[in-house]
């Protein structure tokens, strides 16, 4: 048998065998390892499926979608608002696959459950995603200033960061959603995100406080590097893989959080929506006629775990403990 050898390069080296193996860089190992992570391949497809659904189905910002009602509009009950969409073969006794007209059924106003999920799931996508963007950019902020000036600095930040440790997230966060909750999805989300930093930001600290006093860092303050350039070009970009994977468990944590105020009734508040108000406004329907309880529900778990196996893939594939790639 014979194997195909590359002349040794700049990219190559030989091994103890003489064979020719191929460097990779840190960013490619890293995505080599997240698309051989099949639950976080999954958590990608279904992730995407439910934003693109969700945002063109029924359009977004003034542009029109691909689906014909609305969920503000009300209409005649059809077949007492049971759903029309059909996934069963005829061959096993269903209906065959058929979308229908109100695909989710109908609510108790007639407003079709499909515009109406679809608009839920676009509120919930919002605050979850401003939410981890606020939450991973106040964190880092606060974690690396902690980590690397010490002293004064680090104290002021880690009391406060301890202050909004002991106080429970759903309570600040019930406050928030009673004050905002009228204001949209954007300023909910925006102010949800700066009461849920306080994690990230420890474990920024916890990176920084470990890398300030690595070799490389040393040299570049001899050479008289500054500490904005030190933190920003040095430190932070070795902590990206905490960050990330801190962000992503952000993002599945807000759309809990975002469906639990909405149930309690302190998030998004009418004429407009979310899976979790949803759910709320019709859980004492799950009885007579479940749909209305269970596409919402249905909903909210996809988006939960499909981010949740993303992050769980980039926590794996940032492990620095994981060196080994196949050529």
């Amino acid at each position: 048998m014979t194997l195909n050898a590359q002349a040794p390069g700049p990219d190559t080296a030989p091994d103890a065998q003489g064979l020719t193996i191929t460097a990779r860089t840190q960013g490619q190992m890293v995505r080599r390892r997240f698309f051989r992570h099949r639950a976080a391949l999954a958590g990608m497809i279904i992730l995407g499926f439910v934003v693109v659904l969700a945002f063109s189905s029924i359009g977004f910002a003034g542009i029109p979608g691909w689906w014909d009602k609305s969920y503000l509009d009300t209409g005649a009950l059809v077949n007492q608002g049971k759903p029309t969409l059909s996934l069963v073969p005829e061959f096993l006794g269903g209906d065959g696959f058929r979308f229908g007209e109100h695909p989710f059924g109908q609510d108790d106003i007639g407003i079709d459950y499909f515009a109406l999920t679809m608009r839920g799931a676009q509120q919930s996508l919002i605050i979850a995603f401003l939410v981890g963007i606020v939450a991973t950019a106040v964190g880092t902020v606060v974690g690396a200033a902690a980590g690397y000036f010490r002293g004064a600095v680090e104290a002021t930040l880690m009391r406060l960061t301890d202050v909004m440790i002991t106080i429970p997230v759903l309570i600040i966060a019930a406050v928030i959603g009673r004050m905002m909750g009228d204001s949209g999805a954007v300023v909910l989300g925006l102010f949800l995100g700066l009461v849920l930093w306080p994690t990230l930001g420890r474990l920024v600290r916890g990176e920084f406080l470990s890398l300030r006093e690595k070799e490389f860092v040393e040299a570049a303050r001899a050479v008289g590097t500054s500490a904005k350039r030190i933190i920003f070009r040095h430190i932070l970009p070795n902590t990206v893989g905490v960050i990330i994977v801190a962000a992503t468990l952000s993002v599945a944590n807000a759309v809990l959080l975002e469906s639990a105020l909405s149930f309690l009734g302190l998030g998004v508040q009418a004429p407009d929506t979310s899976l979790g108000q949803l759910i709320s406004r019709y859980r004492s329907a799950m009885v007579t006629r479940p749909w209305l309880f269970w596409w919402p529900g249905l909903f909210i778990i996809l988006i939960a775990l499909s981010i949740n196996f993303i992050g769980d893939g980039l926590r794996d594939a940032f492990d620095p403990r994981q060196t080994r790639v196949r050529a």
